[in-house]
């Protein structure tokens, strides 16, 4: 059993952690503006560890690979983004509105940086290409999701409003403007302390989803949504996932991609960042909202690597 557990991916078991708790004992009454004000602080330092990270020659290399970044952006951001309204759409008859809308989030956001890189390497894709993508696939959403889902979310969208988007700034943009900054003094820090950061980034995650899905249990998840909604989520997801990782498959050949940069297109186009959309949902709207846009992209999450394991291996193995 230990064995078991210990090959389960930590940031998995902090997710369904975090869910576990705020189901048992959620952040209600005082204590949820007291949780919300942890968890804005916790992304701040997310964000500002993220611009301490990505260097500046790494964005400059990354812009300068076009042919690989200017399709994989416009699948990540009008593909999938269209894709998603679409299953909003279609779900919206039959799940609750705030859990439809959940989809269209799910594809408005960016991919992953760390598991889409980790698969790209398992399965023989170009790395280099991988990192540097997904990292400037992130700060390109702090910019592009928020207005996108406005967007594309018409009236479901619209509680998000001004103070939404200042929150944004306050809370995303402006640490990572600082840790663009001050990166040539601290990466060295950085460096010297990767798994303190990497815990830091878990945590903050962890973090944004118990106090959204706190807010979301005291508003009667469990009973809002019936096992019969549960099974069309689900369902939801699977076929998201087999779309996403398809079509990202098919367009990297189609646009004449070699074969390791084909499989860092895979990885860093199906993937979706519960990094960035745990917080932003946390910034974005009340917990009570934020726990409901986000099932879709928790189950998204966990299914994405889930699925990852096999597909590097039959890749790096034909």
């Amino acid at each position: 059993m230990r064995r078991f557990f210990s090959s389960i991916d930590l940031m998995v078991r902090l997710l369904v952690l975090a869910i576990v708790l705020a189901s048992v004992l959620p952040a209600t009454g005082q204590w949820r503006g007291v949780a919300q004000g942890v968890s804005n602080a916790a992304i701040f330092v997310l964000f500002l560890l993220n611009g301490l990270r990505l260097s500046r020659a790494d964005v400059r290399r990354g812009i300068g690979h076009w042919r690989f970044l200017l399709p994989l952006t416009l699948w990540c951001f009008v593909a999938m983004a269209l894709v998603g309204k679409g299953f909003e759409l279609v779900v919206a008859p039959v799940l609750p509105p705030l859990v439809a809308l959940g989809f269209l989030y799910l594809g408005v956001l960016p991919s992953t940086v760390q598991s889409a890189t980790a698969y790209s390497s398992l399965a023989g894709g170009n790395v280099a290409n991988s990192v540097v993508a997904a990292a400037l696939l992130n700060v390109a959403g702090v910019f592009v999701s928020v207005p996108l889902f406005a967007a594309l979310g018409g009236g479901g969208a619209a509680s998000m409003g001004v103070d939404g988007l200042i929150k944004v700034v306050l809370i995303l943009i402006l640490p990572f403007a600082i840790g663009q900054a001050l990166q040539l003094r601290l990466a060295p820090w950085i460096g010297d302390h990767r798994a303190l950061v990497t815990w830091m980034d878990r945590l903050s995650i962890a973090i944004a989803v118990y106090v959204a899905f706190s807010g979301a249990v005291e508003q009667g998840l469990w009973t809002l949504v019936s096992p019969l909604e549960w099974l069309v989520i689900l369902g939801g997801v699977i076929l998201f996932l087999a779309l996403g990782f398809g079509g990202a498959w098919a367009l990297s050949g189609a646009i004449g991609l070699n074969r390791p940069d084909r499989i860092a297109f895979l990885f860093a186009g199906a993937h979706k960042s519960v990094a960035m959309g745990a917080p932003l949902a946390a910034v974005l709207f009340p917990p009570q909202v934020a726990g409901m846009v986000l099932l879709p992209l928790l189950i998204y999450h966990l299914l994405q690597l889930v699925a990852s394991a096999p597909l590097a291996n039959r890749l790096v193995s034909s």
